[in-house]
């Protein structure tokens, strides 16, 4: 049974910085593409960023600009996404997610579709 569980969101002043983890069980994160995705009340699922299992290739929305990395342990099966700067706007339910592809362009790994397991979600709330 595949699990992704998604820890360390909360409560953040702006400018501040939070460390997402997502811990996965029953696939490794190694030979999946893992993404995070973010979603506010009322608006579809958003993609922030996703790494690929060879290589490392990352992906991020034009609207990280650099505040946020994805990266993985695979000894722990564990995917990260260290996020700095936070604004207001970054306020949403963050969600891991894992993939088996394919992936034939870029685009394609900021489709929810394109995933095939989800964790539960983490709240982040930034406020001012």
């Amino acid at each position: 049974q595949v699990q992704l569980v998604e820890s360390g969101g909360g409560l953040v002043q702006a400018g501040g910085s939070l460390r997402l983890s997502c811990a996965a069980s029953g696939l490794s994160v190694s030979t999946h593409v893992m993404g995070w995705f973010r979603q506010t009340p009322g608006r579809q699922r958003e993609f922030v960023a996703a790494i690929r299992w060879n290589g490392g290739n990352t992906y991020y929305a034009d609207f990280v600009k650099g505040r946020l990395t994805i990266s993985r342990h695979n000894a722990k099966n564990t995917v990260y996404l260290q996020m700095n700067s936070l604004k207001l706007e970054d306020t949403a339910v963050y969600y891991c997610a894992a993939g088996v592809g394919p992936y034939y362009s870029s685009t394609d790994y900021e489709v929810s579709g394109r995933y095939d397991y989800w964790g539960q979600g983490t709240q982040v709330t930034v406020n001012s």
